[in-house]
């Protein structure tokens, strides 16, 4: 049996703000817009190339803004990926690197791992409600 992650369910205070920050700076891909009535929306938006989308809206969850910490997104070339997100005008964390081996929680030093180490470089942001993201490099081509 497969058990795949299809949707994450992020709690927003402003869905229409919230859906031109994915859809405009983020460049995740709008899926559904769908608001029958005053007590329920859901705006679905899929980061590029992702097989599991984000939802938000009205009537989705009883959560508060800012309260979905450290959703990850992988990507295989962190330096393009910051460099693509900056460029979308998000307000992007630095590019770091863990320093040490096998340390989850070793210390970080700036840029790219220099060995560009699976699951070793990181940038962050974070939603105009305060939900963040860390985005982490994973199957970097080196040759």
């Amino acid at each position: 049996m497969d058990y795949r992650i299809e949707v994450i369910t992020l709690p927003v205070g402003d869905v229409d703000r919230a859906k031109r920050f994915y859809t405009e700076q983020a460049g995740f891909t709008l899926d559904v817009d769908y608001h029958p009535n005053s007590e329920f929306r859901v705006v679905q938006v899929t980061p590029p190339g992702s097989s599991c989308s984000v939802q938000f809206g009205i009537g989705l969850t009883t959560a508060m803004p800012a309260s979905a910490r450290a959703i990850y997104l992988v990507v295989d070339d962190i330096e393009a990926a910051s460099r693509e997100l900056t460029a979308r005008g998000l307000a992007v964390g630095p590019l770091r690197h863990k320093t040490s081996v096998g340390d989850w929680q070793g210390d970080h030093a700036p840029g790219a791992d220099p060995r560009r180490r699976d699951y070793a470089s990181f940038v962050d942001f974070a939603d105009p409600d305060g939900n963040t993201w860390i985005v982490q490099e994973r199957g970097f081509d080196v040759t």
